[in-house]
């Protein structure tokens, strides 16, 4: 792993978004700030030989509020950045559509949820394609075109040619998992002036995005929220004991978690599984969307993590399972089929961390263990899925930081994490 990203990373969405346009009349964009959404818009306007209408720019911003309607009269593609500080220029995008509406017509991107955007949702609805620009995958940081997650989802499986690629270190997964996926911060070198963009970060996504969706009325609440749910991050959420930590009403607590959901602070992976019997948890896990700024609230590093304090080792197993879940759904994002994801968990505790659904009802299922070793009891959640799905369950993969792949009763596939980005391992059976 590059310690610092050095130029331009190479997107696997410019791709997606390339082939969605071709389909769809208006495709949204919608990602964190400073994510990477402006250069794709970009890159995008470059292979479609047009210019990026910019409405984060104040002058842009003013003349498009003063006549949206002129800047979306358009033939040709139009694509807008930043398009959630001019919401009227949806109702303008409406009437267009109204009357024409072919495929590739409008590219929006924006750092604020599309479903959290009143107008969107009167405006849009049913023409509208949403993909989500997450935070860098470990392969685009690496140069590597990962292929992991869409073996599985075409049904391929993970047996590869016969070689075994090495596994990385317990260091590498410290770095990468603390790093998180963030180009602007990867740029700057590991210690006080990533931790200072990490701070900044916060504040101008808290100061800036949050406060133009809501006025809230105690915004010195936001971060110390922000800070529960990251060392809540990878559990289920409660709201009453986050709430009761900072002495905020739970209601209160509610509205502001929906608003840092709104700008890709943290998301939340819904309960799945829950036709699967009366005892299945329904409420949703709570996850930091990137884990460079998870870490950087829980203030572990690597060197912190090396130390192996019970405390510590507990916070990096759940900055572990937010980083694997996170590049598991980025990967799953380039899919061109639906793809559902959640999370399954008993009332008695057994669970498993990922669940991915295909739009034909199969399912692959992900634990991810931060030891270097799985046990039998690691694989119960799997086991009782098994029992309830029967051949629906299509793949069962665990994901851990030991050195070896083998399969665990014929069907269970355990594989060191860092095959997510590197090369495809041949299996033995254990």
């Amino acid at each position: 792993m590059r310690e610092v990203l050095t130029g331009l990373a190479e997107r696997r969405l410019v791709d997606v978004a390339e082939a969605r346009f071709a389909e769809e009349p208006v495709l949204v964009l919608n990602g964190p700030r400073t994510v990477g959404k402006s250069t794709l818009l970009g890159q995008l306007a470059a292979r479609l030989g047009r210019p990026v209408i910019d409405c984060d720019d104040p002058a842009t911003r003013s003349a498009v509020r003063a006549d949206p309607g002129r800047f979306v009269e358009s033939a040709e593609p139009v694509l807008i950045d930043e398009y959630q500080h001019v919401p009227e220029l949806l109702d303008a995008i409406k009437a267009q559509l109204n009357r024409d509406l072919r495929p590739g017509r409008y590219v929006l991107a924006g750092s604020t949820r599309y479903a959290a955007i009143p107008a969107a949702a009167e405006a849009l609805t049913g023409r509208v394609d949403i993909i989500p620009v997450l935070p860098l995958t470990q392969g685009e940081i690496d140069g590597i075109r990962e292929t992991f997650v869409a073996r599985l989802l075409d049904g391929d499986g993970l047996a590869g040619p016969p070689r075994e690629a090495a596994a990385a270190t317990r260091d590498e997964y410290a770095r990468r998992s603390t790093a998180g996926g963030m180009p602007v911060a990867l740029r700057r070198p590991p210690g006080p002036s990533r931790s200072r963009w990490f701070a900044n970060y916060v504040d101008l996504v808290v100061d800036k995005d949050v406060m133009d969706i809501s006025r809230v009325r105690q915004r010195e609440m936001l971060p110390r929220l922000l800070g529960q749910l990251a060392a809540r991050s990878g559990q289920v959420l409660n709201i009453t004991p986050v709430a009761g930590a900072i002495g905020l009403e739970r209601s209160t607590a509610e509205n502001y978690i929906k608003l840092l959901e709104a700008v890709f602070l943290i998301h939340r992976l819904p309960a799945w599984g829950t036709t699967l019997g009366s005892r299945v948890v329904k409420h949703p896990k709570v996850h930091v969307v990137d884990s460079g700024v998870m870490a950087w609230l829980l203030n572990l590093t690597p060197q912190k993590i090396a130390q192996a304090a019970p405390s510590t080792l507990t916070e990096y197993g759940h900055l572990l399972e937010t980083f694997t879940v996170g590049e598991i759904l980025k990967q799953a994002s380039w899919s061109d089929a639906p793809v559902a994801a959640g999370y399954f968990r008993t009332e008695s505790g057994d669970e498993v961390d990922l669940v991915l659904e295909r739009d034909d009802g199969q399912v692959i299922a992900f634990e991810i263990k931060a030891g270097t070793r799985v046990s039998g009891d690691d694989l119960r959640g799997l086991r009782l899925l098994k029992d309830r799905l029967g051949p629906r369950l299509e793949e069962a993969v665990v994901l851990y930081t030991g050195e070896y792949a083998y399969r665990n009763d014929g069907w269970i596939q355990i594989t060191p994490l860092s095959q997510l980005w590197t090369k495809s391992v041949a299996f033995r059976s254990l």
